[in-house]
C-alpha cells in the first residue's frame, strides 16, 4: 500500500530552486524502495534516456541482489537515471521521485519492504545536485503534503552506482503479472499516468 503522503499526487510542488540549464546528458541515482518499482516509474518519462537498477551505499564486493537482501551492506536498492535536461529537468525528476515512485516519510522500509537496503536516498552526483534536493526537501517540509509527517529522505553524496543483474532490468514491465508488481508497482503507474499524464513519453512526439 502506498502511504497518504505519496497519494498526494499533483499536491506535490516542483522545486523552487532549480539546476542550472545544461545540454550536456544529466544523471540521477535514487533510492526508494524495491528498484523494480521505481525503475518502473521513471522508465517511460519524456526525457529520460535510460533506468538501470542497481545498488550504491555500499562497496563494490557486496553490491550482489543476495547480500544486498540481507540489510548488512550499506548499499540501497536503487536507479540510475540518465536523461536529457533540455527535456525534462532533475526538479521535475525529484517531484515525481516524491509524488508517485515512494513514500519518503518512511524510515527504512517501503510498505511491507523493511531494512535499510530499502531505505529513501538521494545519491547527488555534485554539490549543485545535493542543494537543489536539500532545498526541496525543506521546501516539502515546511508546505504541502508532507508538512504533518516529515520527509526522512537522506541526500549524500554518491560514491559509486552498481548495475544490479541483468534480471531484474525492466522487470515489472517484463513481469505485469507478477503478485508483487501487481500490488506495488502497478498502482504507482496509474498514479503516475492519473497525475503527470504530460510527463509521458506516450504523450510526446518522438
Amino acid at each position: 500500500m502506498m502511504g497518504d503522503a505519496v497519494a498526494a499526487g499533483k499536491r506535490v510542488p516542483l522545486p523552487q530552486m532549480a539546476l542550472t540549464a545544461s545540454e550536456e546528458q544529466g544523471r540521477a541515482v535514487l533510492a526508494g524502495g524495491c528498484f523494480w518499482c521505481v525503475e518502473a516509474v521513471f522508465q517511460d518519462l519524456e526525457g529520460v534516456l535510460e533506468v538501470m537498477p542497481g545498488y550504491s551505499g555500499g562497496s563494490a564486493d557486496t553490491a550482489d541482489y543476495r547480500k544486498v537482501c540481507s540489510g548488512t551492506t550499506g548499499h540501497a536498492e536503487a536507479v540510475e537515471i540518465r536523461y536529457d535536461p533540455r527535456r525534462i529537468g532533475y526538479g521535475q525528476l525529484l517531484r515525481v521521485f516524491f509524488a508517485v515512485a515512494h513514500d519518503p516519510t518512511q524510515r527504512d522500509r517501503q510498505g511491507n519492504d523493511v531494512g535499510t537496503q530499502y531505505r529513501s536516498v538521494i545519491f547527488a552526483v555534485d554539490a549543485a545536485q545535493a542543494r537543489v534536493a536539500r532545498a526541496y526537501i525543506r521546501q516539502l517540509n515546511e508546505t504541502g503534503p508532507f508538512a504533518a509527517r516529515p520527509i526522512v529522505t537522506e541526500v549524500i553524496p554518491l560514491e559509486a552506482f552498481y548495475p544490479a543483474e541483468a534480471y531484474h532490468h525492466r522487470y515489472a514491465e517484463r513481469n505485469p503479472d507478477q503478485p508483487y508488481i501487481r500490488c506495488v508497482s502497478q498502482p504507482k503507474l496509474e498514479k503516475l499516468r492519473q497525475d503527470f499524464a504530460p510527463l509521458l513519453r506516450t504523450n510526446h512526439q518522438e
